[in-house]
């Protein structure tokens, strides 16, 4: 049991590491004197904070329960999955939270781990669709030739993903059972190749059932989520009088939240902190405020979902009588597929 935490720890320090290097290049320079220049302006602002954080995840909470409608999932076990697996993803490495929401929770959802995979895979197709699209939208003047040229090719590829996803199911799955009969050398033996046709099927059967219209309504629900992330960013600008542009907070929103693809360490400490202030200092904002609301927006969105999804986690361990440790219960993940 301890080789594996140990080798699981060896693996966590190069993204430390990016985390700790990105946290030294954003702050270098930025004297004790204007941190303490920071002040909240505007108080009233707060509550607008608080609120679309409220409205941005309990709306991520209802399209996930529309995805996993043909599963029979309800709103309040995906409600809870979610935010447990969140508030897993911004404390444990990689990803930990979505592979449990996968494979831990799957008995609580009443659903077999690959329809829950495909969900989540459209879920992320969708937010980096969004996102990108906002990031293309909002771009500032001081956005390189490069990242430009990124934002347009993950555009692509998203728009590439989300459209074999929603189009192509249907049309996929009998390409996929001829393409597995050729590879079965013995057809009458359960083998890998089985497992993972099957649960390719599984996943597929399960995106096909959301049909054209309910991916469009996914869509939509995305682009309104995204929205309240949005405003959660132009409140706190607002909050402390930042002086950026009107649409600085809103490539802030898109930037940060694609920097989480950046290797790093959870809840991308670091790299969230150089989106930011990168993007709001070509609109105009001054580096240091740029950097200390990054930091101060980040640490409020990592203490309330994390929060959140811990009180939920806690509250339902306690009321099935679950006393077995965390820890132990991801180290029984199954390793390859299972049925």
């Amino acid at each position: 049991m301890t080789k594996p935490r140990s080798r699981n720890l060896l693996k966590t320090i190069p993204g430390l590491l990016i985390s700790a290097f990105f946290l030294w290049y954003t702050f270098r320079g930025i004297s004790f004197e204007q941190i303490r220049s920071l002040r909240l302006s505007h108080p009233g602002w707060i509550a607008s904070v608080l609120g679309f954080t409220l409205a941005s995840y309990a709306l991520r909470c209802v399209r996930w329960t529309h995805m996993m409608r043909s599963t029979g999932a309800r709103f309040p076990v995906c409600a809870r999955v979610l935010m447990t697996s969140l508030a897993a993803n911004n404390i444990m490495p990689f990803r930990i939270g979505d592979i449990m929401r996968v494979f831990t929770y799957a008995s609580d959802l009443g659903a077999s781990p690959s329809a829950i995979l495909s969900t989540v895979i459209l879920e992320k197709l969708l937010d980096i669709f969004v996102l990108v699209l906002l990031f293309v939208a909002f771009m500032g003047r001081g956005v390189s030739p490069h990242s430009r040229l990124t934002a347009e090719v993950l555009l692509a590829i998203s728009s590439a993903g989300l459209l074999i996803v929603i189009l192509g199911a249907r049309t996929l799955e009998p390409i996929i059972q001829r393409l597995f009969a050729r590879l079965h050398k013995n057809p009458g033996q359960p083998s890998k190749l089985h497992k993972i046709e099957h649960w390719l099927l599984l996943a597929l059967d399960c995106i096909r059932q959301i049909g054209i219209a309910g991916s469009l309504f996914l869509l939509v629900q995305s682009a309104i989520i995204w929205g309240c992330e949005g405003m959660i960013f132009v409140s706190g600008a607002r909050l402390i009088s930042l002086n950026a542009d009107r649409i600085g907070p809103w490539q802030a929103v898109s930037v940060a939240n694609l920097s989480y693809l950046i290797p790093s360490s959870p809840g991308a400490i670091g790299t969230f902190e150089w989106a930011v202030k990168t993007s709001l200092v070509s609109h105009g904002a001054s580096e240091p405020h740029a950097a200390l609301y990054g930091l101060a927006l980040h640490a409020w969105l990592l203490v309330s979902v994390t929060g959140a999804g811990g009180i939920i986690f806690l509250i339902h361990r306690i009321r099935i009588h679950n006393r077995t440790p965390l820890l132990q219960e991801i180290e029984h993940l199954p390793e390859e597929l299972p049925e």
